[in-house]
């Protein structure tokens, strides 16, 4: 018999002063049986960066042909595709090829940086793509807000981030491994 997904419900109330993007979300996420807390924060994370009223979490590792999260224009064109961890150069490319603009969260520490120096220089040319990286300590203290029933609140202010519940707060600051190329 198959592991279910977990359910988890997030409400988010977001202060975007890069933006000038102040919303509050109500999601739903399903914490697939392989993925763990980390992984799922930095979803949670990639969704607070990017959020607008058409971002929405997809079917993620249950679906190869799918990214983490996507945003869709009325007409389902893909505006914007999102992935965490570390696809390969394969996935990346086709992705650029459905989107208007990719963006990808590394987590992992070293393995994030040796991953991102091995296909570097073969996505440099790419200018509808982004990569960012979340330090290793700052994603295991992420792993910390995760929760059935998550209360959160995001500020986000001269690229710096504050996620946090009641109880913790976790300051990050993503690093921008490669910018898009018109930024």
């Amino acid at each position: 018999m198959a592991l279910k997904s977990t359910i988890y419900k997030a409400s988010i109330s977001i202060t975007d002063m890069d933006r000038n993007y102040y919303q509050s979300h109500t999601l739903t996420l399903a914490r697939h049986p392989s993925e763990t807390d980390e992984r799922m924060m930095i979803r949670l994370l990639a969704y607070v960066i990017n959020a607008s009223d058409t971002l929405a979490f997809s079917k993620g590792l249950s679906s190869n042909d799918e990214p983490d999260l996507w945003q869709k224009d009325l007409t389902g064109k893909i505006e914007l595709w999102i992935e965490t961890g570390q696809p390969d150069e394969k996935s990346i490319r086709k992705a650029c090829g459905l989107a208007q603009k990719v963006a990808i969260y590394t987590y992992s520490g070293h393995s994030a940086t040796l991953w991102y120096e091995q296909i570097k220089t073969a996505l440099s040319g790419i200018n509808k793509l982004t990569v960012v990286n979340i330090p290793q300590h700052t994603s295991h203290e992420l792993a910390k807000l995760a929760d059935r029933n998550m209360q959160l609140q995001c500020t986000i202010q001269d690229g710096y981030i504050w996620l946090s519940n009641d109880l913790v707060s976790v300051e990050i600051k993503p690093q921008i491994c490669k910018p898009l190329n018109n930024e």
